[in-house]
């Protein structure tokens, strides 16, 4: 019984939701295979062969793989998939676009979203926004699996001494092709990666409101900006910003949400946070009963004092 994680990459470093999901498939059992498919990637091969708890990296390189499109991926899992009984991928959103081509070509079903290893054919999942936990258990001989990476602790990225074996990259699927990629340049956190988030909803009333309010405390503590979806439907606040059911699943260390009433999509984006701070003048809000920390008051008051005292 062997896993095989699929790294996610910019062709020199590993992710950290490679780490998490090193974690999940480490829980499984046996061996622990990391695919890394892109293109002048060798770093990024050296890299996944420090994790901890890694035994093989498999290192495909081409130019069809450079982009990292799903179709091409997909492929590149496909030529070594009959070597594993379990392909894991993080469910971020390379992983969601490239795990179920593979599971539908593997004929299997996909185990999406896991949050906990029980046995080797057997996993929790959280349904209904997080409200229940599903036992999902699969007689496929394949599993093809998406990992929530909050539920898992990140595999420390040294202390490994795994083999690189160089395959040979997959052909052009000829199904899509890269075009360009705008990236966004930001100096903040990540937001997936952050230890410490800010988060704004719908109470800040406008996009000058949110960026006035939210961006000193964001400064002051060097967190990361995040939003409700409802600050977000309102244009306060990027998509990309946006946490919960439909936006970004968080688990920072430090969650602070300010004018957020705590509706049950958005809870399930961050409720996994080790500590969450709630400032809201409504003492009935949702996010107070999972709030560590709750404080009732104006937060265009509350949070320029707090900015203060900081």
């Amino acid at each position: 019984m062997t896993s095989l994680v699929i790294a996610e990459h910019d062709n020199a470093s590993i992710k950290g939701a490679t780490l998490n999901t090193v974690t999940a498939a480490a829980a499984i059992g046996a061996d622990v295979h990391v695919l890394v498919a892109g293109h002048n990637s060798g770093a990024a091969a050296a890299a996944a062969a420090q994790i901890a708890g890694v035994s093989k990296v498999i290192h495909a390189d081409g130019e069809t793989l450079e982009a990292g499109l799903a179709e091409n991926v997909a492929a590149q899992v496909l030529a070594i998939a009959g070597n594993y009984t379990h392909i894991l991928f993080p469910a971020t959103a390379n992983g969601k676009n490239v795990a179920p081509r593979v599971a539908a070509k593997l004929d299997v079903g996909q185990i999406s979203d896991i949050t906990k290893v029980d046995s080797s054919d057997t996993f929790e999942r959280p349904i209904y926004a997080g409200n229940a936990i599903a036992t999902v258990q699969s007689s496929d001989a394949v599993k093809v699996i998406t990992v929530r990476t909050t539920g898992f602790d990140a595999a420390a990225t040294t202390g490994g001494s795994a083999t690189v074996e160089s395959v040979a990259a997959a052909a052009d699927s000829g199904k899509s092709s890269f075009v360009g990629r705008e990236v966004t340049k930001n100096d903040r956190p990540e937001l997936t990666a952050a230890k410490i988030i800010v988060s704004g909803g719908r109470a800040l009333g406008s996009s000058e409101k949110f960026d006035e309010v939210m961006t000193p405390l964001a400064d002051k503590l060097g967190a990361a900006i995040g939003a409700s979806r409802a600050a977000v439907d309102a244009g306060y606040a990027a998509n990309d910003l946006q946490v919960g059911q439909t936006g970004k699943i968080v688990a920072p260390q430090l969650y602070v949400a300010c004018g957020i009433s705590g509706a049950i999509q958005h809870l399930a984006g961050m409720k996994d946070s080790k500590v969450i701070v709630a400032i809201n003048k409504d003492p009935e809000a949702p996010i107070f009963s999972v709030a560590d920390f709750g404080l009732e008051a104006d937060l265009f008051v509350a949070v320029p004092e707090l900015v203060a005292a900081l």
